[in-house]
């Protein structure tokens, strides 16, 4: 069975690797802190789908499914951008790195903790991309 992005099954997935990877437990394990993913419509997503991840030194707590915005009134990380460019950073088309930097992803929360943790950021985007089988 291939797992499609962006789905309940991809987002279980990526929990399910995040916590078997043992080189994400090492390079993110001083990480602290919960991400809120919005993904908006675009080519072949016709409705916006959100994840919620609790991430905490080197693994990954929780995942939430579509919830809505005020149940996780303030992660530490808000990454928005739509599903062209979420599908072209998974599939290695787009460093997520110059998404970042070139506001292809938008990205609200403290910018200087994540450029201080870059290798986290990259390893947690390996993993996402080693879960997708399929785009949707």
């Amino acid at each position: 069975m291939s797992i499609i992005f962006p789905s309940s099954e991809w987002l279980n997935g990526l929990e399910s690797k995040l916590n078997a990877d043992e080189k994400y437990a090492h390079i993110a394990r001083k990480w602290e802190g919960d991400i809120f993913i919005i993904i908006e419509p675009e080519g072949n997503l016709k409705k916006q789908i959100t994840f919620y991840l609790n991430l905490w030194h080197g693994s990954c707590r929780m995942v939430d499914y579509n919830p809505k915005p005020e149940k996780y009134p303030d992660p530490i990380f808000t990454l928005h951008s739509n599903y062209n460019h979420f599908t072209a950073i998974l599939t290695g088309k787009l460093d997520p790195m110059t998404a970042m930097m070139t506001n292809k992803l938008k990205v609200r929360g403290n910018l200087g903790y994540m450029m201080r943790n870059v290798p986290t950021v990259l390893d947690f985007v390996r993993c996402a991309r080693e879960v997708t089988d399929v785009i949707l």
